[in-house]
């Protein structure tokens, strides 16, 4: 099979950036494997790229990248982390969970840097943070731990809703773990909770179909690389559905979401790439421990706000960290 045909097949490299790979035979590469769509996380990419530039680290001038993405097929990431094993990249970054395992799997030599938003002890990704392993490290956030707190905003900000849906990923690790979570947290506040599981665009479909026939009152979106890949169409959805919704990235808000309450999260592709130029230039994975994300931001969209008719609590607006008009 010719090369082209071969790259296509696995399914990633004509969607990620290109790069020039064969110019310089010599210059090490970094191996990018990625679980979803490339196009919604141009920020996140650009972010990681800022992260190599401060470590000395440039694509094209002393670094190649060869980019796998499984266009939201989590079951190709084995086979393109086995891809990049045998081209020999110096390191893996893997994002998320899913990947990073995957990677994991392929390899106990070559350096993997993950970037996870949920607990990546309890995922299996390390045994420990502060030790993470012979070959592995990365960056964490607080994804799935911050829905309950999620949850409690939405509450606050419109307090007449009773039934909240919860939208799961269920391409995440511990899904389950985490509606557990939340539905504990719906009870405290006498909060009635839907779970809607998803694992494809059309699930989203069907899932907003079910939320207007149960007559949901307000929508919280789940954490996880899937649902924020498909973020256009679920800020769509929930515009045309006229439903309150709290979302765990800023790019929701600034796209048009309702509201969003989470952590930085091209700051922790930004330190991902510290690490990353931090071993390309001959630094151990177990000396680095995993980082935990601890930067938060509350974003308001009043024009999203006015649509659905809501007002805004002034405390609410006062806490704010970004408020779009």
């Amino acid at each position: 099979m010719k090369r082209r045909g071969f790259i296509a097949g696995l399914g990633s490299a004509a969607a990620w950036p290109l790069v020039a790979r064969a110019q310089q035979p010599a210059m090490p590469a970094i191996g990018f494997l990625s679980g979803v769509s490339p196009g919604p996380f141009a920020q996140r990419l650009a972010a990681f790229h800022q992260g190599l530039e401060e470590s000395g680290m440039i694509e094209g001038r002393n670094v190649a990248i060869e980019y796998r993405g499984a266009e939201d097929q989590y079951d190709r990431l084995p086979a393109l982390a086995i891809d990049l094993v045998g081209r020999g990249v110096a390191v893996i970054v893997a994002y998320p969970d899913a990947a990073a395992l995957a990677a994991k799997a392929a390899t106990t030599t070559i350096p993997t840097i993950f970037l996870s938003g949920s607990d990546p002890v309890r995922a299996g990704i390390v045994p420990s943070l502060n030790r993470p392993g012979e070959s592995i490290t990365g960056v964490s956030w607080f994804g799935v731990d911050l829905e309950s707190k999620q949850l409690s905003l939405l509450h606050e900000l419109v307090p007449t809703a009773i039934v909240i849906a919860l939208l799961v990923d269920q391409n995440s690790a511990d899904a389950t773990t985490h509606v557990s979570d939340v539905e504990t947290s719906a009870r405290t506040l006498q909060l009635q909770l839907v779970a809607l599981n998803v694992r494809t665009a059309s699930d989203i479909d069907l899932a907003f179909a079910r939320l207007a026939r149960e007559r949901v009152d307000a929508l919280l979106v789940g954490a996880g690389a899937f649902l924020h890949s498909r973020r256009n169409q679920i800020i769509a959805l929930a515009a045309r559905y006229g439903i309150p919704t709290i979302y765990g990235f800023r790019e929701y808000a600034v796209d048009g979401g309702f509201i969003s309450y989470g952590n930085d999260i091209p700051d922790a592709f930004r330190r991902a790439g510290v690490y990353t130029g931090r071993i390309l230039k001959g630094e151990k994975p177990a000396d680095l421990p995993v980082e935990r994300t601890t930067k938060f931001e509350l974003i308001i969209n009043l024009k999203t706000a006015k649509a659905l008719g809501l007002e805004i609590p002034p405390s609410l607006l006062a806490r704010a960290d970004e408020v779009i008009e």
